[in-house]
């Protein structure tokens, strides 16, 4: 009897470890999708050159536009403009925070006034 029960339990494993294993479904293609604005002002052109030191570095960063404040985040900080007469001016630069601790930060201090 027991040889029956291996014999029986390898005839029915054995196809199944024989059986070629399936490949993964290749992942979807994302569509492309392009963010570049149709135009902007010259000064931000020649900023967005600057930071990639035209062309020769990857850029990476946030962006973030809560109330009246502008917040610029880069790996070393994030920058904090405040709207003035129609335009942002830098107003402080908040070394090695993130942009959502930034935006925190002064959403408090807007309450607290």
């Amino acid at each position: 009897m027991r040889k029956f029960i291996a014999v029986l339990l390898l005839a029915t494993t054995l196809p199944l470890l024989a059986a070629p294993k399936a490949k993964p479904a290749a992942p979807k293609a994302k569509p492309v999708v392009s963010v570049a604005p149709k135009e902007f002002p010259h000064p931000i052109a020649l900023f967005l050159a600057s930071l990639s030191a035209e062309g020769k570095n990857q850029v990476t960063f946030k962006a973030s536009a809560v109330g009246m404040r502008f917040y610029f985040e880069e790996p070393t900080g994030v920058t904090v403009y405040v709207w003035d007469n129609g335009e942002y001016r830098k107003e402080e630069f908040l070394k090695g925070m993130n942009l959502a601790k930034a935006v925190k930060r002064y959403s408090t201090i807007v309450e607290s006034h």
